[in-house]
C-alpha cells in the first residue's frame, strides 16, 4: 500500500491578532476546501500528474531561456560602421527638388548674415575712428 500524506488547508501558525467571528459561509468554504485538498493528497495518481508537470515546467523554462539567449545575442549591438550603415539605409532622403530649395534657402541666409556682419563691421570702424580722432 502507498504512503499518503494528508495536507491540510489552513495554517497552523500562531497569530498575532484575535481571533474574529466567522461567519458560517466561510467555515463552510474552508472546510470544502480542506477535503478537496484530503481527496488530492489520497490519490497516488495526482502524485504522477504533479511530477509530470514540474516536468514540464522545468522543460519549458530551459526553452524560454534557451529563446531568450537567442534573442539576446540576435539583439547585440552591431559595430561602429555597421551601426552607421544601418542609419544611413532607415534615412528618408529628400527628393532632387525639394534638396536644390533647401540648398538656395542656405545659400540666401548665408549671404544676408554676411552682408549684416560687414555692415557692422563697417559702422564700428567708421565709430572708433571718430572716437579716437583718426580720420
Amino acid at each position: 500500500m502507498a504512503n499518503v500524506t494528508r495536507i491540510k488547508a489552513k495554517d497552523d501558525t500562531p497569530s498575532k491578532k484575535p481571533a474574529k467571528k466567522v461567519e458560517k459561509e466561510e467555515v463552510e468554504e474552508a472546510e470544502v476546501i480542506e477535503r478537496k485538498v484530503r481527496v488530492k493528497a489520497k490519490n497516488s495518481s495526482n502524485k504522477k500528474i504533479a511530477k509530470a508537470d514540474r516536468k514540464a515546467e522545468r522543460k519549458a523554462a530551459k526553452a524560454e531561456k534557451k529563446a531568450d539567449k537567442k534573442a539576446a545575442k540576435k539583439n547585440k549591438e552591431p559595430g561602429y560602421f555597421r551601426g552607421a550603415f544601418q542609419e544611413l539605409r532607415q534615412v528618408r532622403w529628400p527628393d532632387r527638388k525639394s534638396t536644390w530649395k533647401m540648398v538656395l534657402s542656405v545659400v540666401v541666409y548665408v549671404i544676408v548674415i554676411a552682408v549684416f556682419i560687414m555692415l557692422l563691421d563697417a559702422l564700428f570702424t567708421f565709430l572708433f575712428n571718430q572716437l579716437l580722432g583718426g580720420n
